[in-house]
């Protein structure tokens, strides 16, 4: 009996043992299973991985923390629950992806990264799942990582922002409901680089809350950061691979995080001990004024005033009866019209800086320089100091209207409004505030007099004791004077007015557009001479110049009698103005005066791609590494346009004249006059005036006007292709294939010589297999289906990946017949659209 017992409690103990062996390691590897009544645990005991229920009593897998109230920090699997407790993670040995799997044996969520040959599954001390091979600790070995992929939680030293290299995002986003549903909620947290970079609370498509800019210690709408407080350091890093938000916490016992709520409150997190609860450290918003655009144009929101919205003064409300009803959202008007040549600037103080979406950043400027490059642009309503650092360095010129200021007393920025000059005196102060002051000051003189002669007089009818307290009546008068004068000095802070500053900016009112003036613009490009000429196509001609404060400039200048016309152009800014990105052209402005129609764009050193690759004396200059840059930026920069940017957009006029190069031959797209905005739900829309250019145009857009993402698609495969063999795709029309790019590199396809394909000028010294699957990917953008092209985010993932599974293309689709004259539809003199009729499509078999 007693060998029975110690045999039972052996058993026992040892079940025990492994049980929590099993389930307390940080590492997973691909010959195991984990499942619902498991855990991971990091080394430092901190974070726990494992699966946990919701109200909906559906599982999920997440990470928590193990000792804090098991605050869930990330949930893998937030929008595809596992139906019961019998689902379990695994690693897929084949390629290291881990596979979260439900009761029916069906993947309900994966890792989707790249091929692995020994993967493990790791829980790191940060609160960070990684997949890495078994011999590599190296966080630059991280194939996968849960901080690439936030759910609601910002963790220390997790990265929220865009890497402009891949062109992905990290953002936050809230539950469906807090602790109970972790599905993905209304709101989200996310940076957007769209002019300087601010963080932005959006509640589905609505701004809520707007931090303001990083000012080199802290976003300037959230004072509450500071710069570091005593455990917590705030990061912000921008540069062109990225831009990233962050922050560290130096004392490990100390745990902080920040959150976006399901009711829409973003929150830094601080756990007490002496309470084991989360306390708030900062939380927005906290007041009205954190509210976006509560007060309007020229507004200012001030949380210790009645109302709470004034006028910048210099500007009046634009509606008076709404701004009596406490309703500032309209905003304000100038009081006086802005005369260039004469205006001055008024200092604001302590205020939190406008919105900077369309602005203009010289991060080498000072501050007499920004000023002065303020003035000699009449388009130019004020600037600031880019950073408050070092006595405040850089340089930020805002372009129209300024919106969603508020004041912050002890923790705002200074900020230079323009204004007519019998606005504004020579200190930068309001006309009129010094004269209330002076006024204020002789009644408070006169009022001071008549009490000396009440108390001399006092002094001879009264007795000491009641001459003392009479005095002493008068001090508490002179406090309520000054209480009164400080009443009037504000009032006159805040009055209002606006006017509009430019002839031309009565065609794009609606636009609030960043405007040149004309004599700039000429003065830039030395009266449009000859000399400064870049190129000229049917639209007109574009100029090369240079603005007085140095900043090299493109001016596309429209002829009169030009295709594109002022829809068009208002078009090409309305959609620009509004992207950001690394492979975008930078619009910087326009001019629509006398009758002129000009684009100011930044300077592009190497012109346009396709004065290189169909060059046969420079075509040498474009190597393999090059064209397959230019090949992924263009890409990117498609899918932005396509996903990832506010607007949903489709270029319609993608080719090779149109992607420009800079110094260091990187791509950006331009010209975006054809483009057009899609609903958020919108697949496809139809026209019938056919625009573009013959041997970029998919089938479903020459033939029926059908148009979508689909139909750049189609574009780029043909200008991957005419990049790779330095050969223009001369349009459908030829009935021999081996003048069409298409037929004749499908052809080559079929015969397995795609190689030859190759354009002879490059030399040796390239990738086979990124050759053939460069062409293979090009084949497969030029379906004739539509729906049989990939969308830009599989050909990035299939561009990145050194074996991808692409599938096989299908037919490429193209017209065989007459042969018009090679121009742009988009350049022609005339406004018909280009009649297809008589033209049919082809599927050329390959052989």
């Amino acid at each position: 009996m007693r060998v029975l017992r110690f045999f039972l409690f052996w058993f026992i103990t040892s079940q025990t043992f492994f049980a929590t062996f099993s389930t307390s390691t940080d590492t997973l590897t691909a010959t195991q299973i984990f499942r619902t009544n498991q855990t991971l645990q990091s080394s430092n005991g901190v974070f726990v991985l494992g699966f946990f229920t919701a109200s909906n009593s559906n599982w999920y897998l997440g990470i928590w923390y193990k000792n804090l109230d098991r605050t869930v920090v990330w949930v893998a699997n937030r929008d595809k629950a596992v139906d019961n407790s019998t689902g379990y993670l695994k690693i897929v040995a084949d390629d290291g992806n881990m596979v979260l799997v439900n009761s029916s044996g069906n993947p309900v969520w994966s890792s989707n990264q790249t091929t692995a040959s020994n993967p493990v599954v790791q829980l790191l001390d940060t609160g960070n799942l990684v997949v890495r091979e078994a011999n590599m600790n190296d966080s630059i070995k991280y194939l996968w990582q849960s901080f690439d992929y936030p759910t609601d939680t910002l963790l220390p030293d997790m990265k929220m922002g865009l890497n402009l290299d891949k062109g992905t995002e990290t953002h936050l986003t809230s539950w469906r409901v807090t602790d109970q549903d972790p599905s993905v909620g209304e709101y989200t947290f996310k940076i957007d680089i769209q002019g300087l970079p601010e963080l932005f609370l959006w509640k589905n498509q609505t701004i809520l809350i707007r931090s303001g800019p990083w000012n080199g210690e802290r976003f300037s709408g959230v004072p509450d950061m500071g710069t570091n407080t005593e455990y917590i350091n705030f990061n912000f890093s921008s540069d062109q691979h990225g831009v990233y938000y962050s922050f560290h916490v130096a004392n490990q016992s100390i745990f902080s995080r920040l959150t976006v709520t399901s009711g829409g409150e973003t929150q830094r997190l601080i756990w007490v001990t002496s309470s084991q609860t989360w306390n708030k450290f900062w939380f927005l918003p906290k007041d009205q004024c954190d509210v976006n655009r509560n007060c309007g144009p020229y507004g200012i929101c001030d949380v210790n005033s009645s109302p709470i919205c004034n006028c910048v003064s210099g500007f009046r409300p634009k509606n008076e009866q709404a701004w009596k009803l406490r309703d500032g959202s309209e905003g304000c008007l100038r009081n006086t019209n802005l005369n260039c040549s004469s205006d001055k600037f008024l200092h604001m103080q302590e205020v939190k800086l406008p919105e900077t979406s369309r602005v203009f950043v010289n991060r080498s400027m000072n501050l007499v320089e920004c000023e002065n490059l303020c003035l000699r642009n009449c388009s130019c309503t004020a600037y600031a100091n880019n950073e408050i650092t070092n006595g405040g360095t850089g340089c930020v010129l805002w372009i129209g209207e300024l919106i969603d200021m508020r004041l912050f007393p002890g923790n705002g920025q200074d900020l230079y409004v323009r204004l007519a000059a019998s606005e504004v005196d020579d200190s930068g102060s309001a006309v009129g505030s010094h004269k209330k002051k002076n006024d204020s000051a002789r009644i408070a003189g006169i009022t001071i007099s008549a009490v000396v002669v009440i108390l001399g007089l006092g002094y001879i009818l009264f007795r000491k004791k009641k001459l003392l307290s009479r005095f002493s009546g008068t001090t508490d008068h002179r406090g309520s004077l000054q209480r009164s004068r400080d009443l009037m000095m504000n009032e006159v802070v805040f009055s209002a007015n606006r006017d509009r500053e430019k002839s031309g900016e009565r065609h794009m009112d609606e636009l609030e557009l960043p405007l040149f003036d004309f004599n700039t613009i000429t003065m830039a490009t030395n009266n449009f001479c000859e000399a400064n000429k870049l190129g000229e196509g049917g639209f007109g001609i574009v100029y090369r110049g240079r603005l007085m404060d140095g900043q090299e400039i493109a001016v596309k200048r429209l002829s009169k009698n030009s295709g594109q016309g002022i829809e068009e152009f208002k078009n090409e800014v309305k959609l620009i103005v509004n992207l950001q990105h690394r492979n975008l052209v930078r619009l910087f402005g326009c001019c629509t005066e006398i009758d002129e129609k000009l684009l100011v764009y930044e300077y592009m050193e190497n012109r346009s791609l396709d004065a290189f690759l169909f060059d046969k004396t420079r075509n040498h200059v474009l190597g393999w590494k090059m064209r397959f840059n230019i090949i992924c930026g263009t890409a990117k920069g498609l899918l932005y346009l396509h996903h990832d940017s506010r607007l949903r957009i489709i270029h319609r006029d993608l080719k090779a004249s149109n992607i420009l190069l800079d110094s260091e031959m990187n791509p950006k797209i331009s010209d975006f006059g054809m483009a057009r905005i899609f609903g958020t739900n919108q697949s496809e829309a139809n026209t019938l005036r056919v625009v573009g250019t013959y041997g970029y145009m998919s089938p479903e857009y020459a033939m029926d006007g059908n148009f979508s993402v689909k139909s750049d698609v189609f574009s780029f495969g043909v200008l991957v292709l005419e990049i790779i063999t330095g050969k223009k795709n001369r349009g459908f029309y030829y009935s021999n294939e081996d003048k069409n790019l298409l037929g004749n590199a499908w052809r080559q396809w079929g015969e397995g010589s795609a190689l030859e394909l190759i354009d002879p000028s490059i030399s040796d010294s390239y990738s086979t297999s990124e050759v053939l699957r460069c062409i293979h990917i090009g084949l497969l953008c030029v379906q004739e289906r539509a729906e049989d092209r990939p969308t830009m985010s599989s050909v990035i993932l299939m561009l990145n990946s050194e074996a991808p599974l692409i599938p096989q293309p299908r037919n490429p689709g193209f017209s065989l017949g007459k042969n018009p004259p090679e121009t742009d539809s988009s350049s022609s003199k005339q406004e018909e659209p280009w009649s297809v009729n008589q033209v049919t499509i082809t599927l050329l078999d390959a052989r």
